[in-house]
């Protein structure tokens, strides 16, 4: 959809639109803010596996430590749990309450694809039996396959873990997701773990203005990538007289808040380290903000993420640790201000997630 309003709207260059970005999640700057709090910001940390949310506050917030985001989640006031895109998020306990249910129809709509393998399941009979089997003590899924297996043999045992964790909002019980502790993926619900019942699916206009506020200026289409939701448009017009209206290089309108930081392109914009699945990669349907055309597929091999580093806030290189050392790929040739830039970038980022461990930063292959 194209109004006059959107034709005349001013352009945002790729380097506006980075550094409002970056500025949004805390990129540019380190915040002076809690780990909570920015979790709430950002409307959570992709988190499928268990450090990248640390990693995540490590490159956004001053002074953190890792007991910062472990201890919240011991407190059980973060969550692990899936939301948006099917996957599972580090959530505020009051996110984990409504932002799953703002997405409840597209969990329902994944369903679909495994009713071969549910012929004959009555969903809400399974959907009441499997919250009565975490709620009475947290369980893995192997456990809770098991159990429906028993009401519905002839059913497909993936298709019955899927319907579970698509109808009820399952969440990772601790100790699974602290810091330096190990624990198998154990579920119960989010009402049960959290102590108080869900709430009312969010309005989409709510949202709509959080997402502006963490992932902005964006378009319609961006958000709709962010969350794994379609049909967004309707929330972005009832909002349309509250927000300000740009476009990106190739026409596209761009929606946003109007007192939201828009800095000077030429602002400087320190190198990052993230870890794999940062929302920050994920976050828009065009990504030409963050990713470089040329560099565009470089940071996925099948499924699988690699830990990214930004350089001039655009993605610049991959990032790993080996024994003994941070090791950086830069996709291209570093000038040395550069690289004295990313090495203590690096130190930092080694001192505050593996305090007295002895590591060095060093580079490796570049990846032409």
């Amino acid at each position: 959809m194209t109004t006059k309003a959107a034709t005349t709207a001013p352009v945002l260059g790729i380097r506006a639109l980075n550094r409002a970005t970056l500025a949004r999640q805390l990129l540019l700057r380190r915040a002076a803010t809690t780990a909570e709090a920015a979790v709430a910001h950002l409307l959570g940390l992709q988190a499928q596996n268990v450090k990248p949310p640390y990693y995540a506050l490590a490159a956004r917030l001053d002074g953190f430590t890792p007991e910062d985001l472990s201890a919240p989640m011991a407190d059980r006031r973060v969550a692990r749990l899936v939301t948006m895109r099917s996957t599972i998020h580090t959530h505020t306990a009051d996110d984990c309450l409504t932002l799953r249910p703002l997405v409840q129809a597209a969990r329902e709509r994944e369903l679909h694809a495994f009713r071969n393998g549910l012929t004959g399941v009555d969903l809400d009979r399974l959907a009441v039996l499997a919250r009565e089997l975490v709620e009475a003590e947290p369980r893995t899924m192997g456990q809770l396959r098991e159990a429906l297996l028993a009401e519905w043999p002839d059913a497909d045992p993936q298709s019955l873990s899927v319907a579970a964790r698509c109808r009820l909002p399952l969440v990772q019980v601790t100790p699974r997701g602290l810091w330096g502790r190990s624990g198998q993926v154990t579920l119960t619900t989010a009402e049960h773990w959290l102590g108080r019942p869900a709430r009312p699916a969010p309005a989409p206009d709510d949202t709509v203005l959080r997402y502006l506020a963490a992932f902005g200026p964006a378009s319609v289409k961006d958000m709709q990538t962010w969350a794994g939701l379609t049909r967004l448009r309707d929330a972005f017009e009832r909002l349309r007289p509250r927000l300000v209206v740009f476009r990106d290089p190739n026409g596209t309108e761009l929606f946003d808040l109007p007192d939201a930081p828009r800095p000077d392109p030429d602002t400087p914009a320190p190198p990052r380290f993230l870890p794999e699945f940062d929302n920050l990669l994920l976050s828009h349907a065009d990504r030409t903000r963050l990713v470089p055309p040329e560099h565009k597929g470089r940071t996925w091999r099948k499924n699988q993420a690699y830990r990214v580093l930004l350089v001039d806030g655009f993605v610049a290189g991959l990032w790993k640790l080996e024994e003994g050392a941070l090791v950086v790929e830069p996709f291209g040739r570093l000038a040395k201000k550069q690289r004295d830039e990313i090495v203590a970038e690096g130190g930092r980022t080694l001192a505050t997630m593996h305090a007295g461990a002895a590591y060095d930063v060093r580079f490796g292959t570049v990846r032409d």
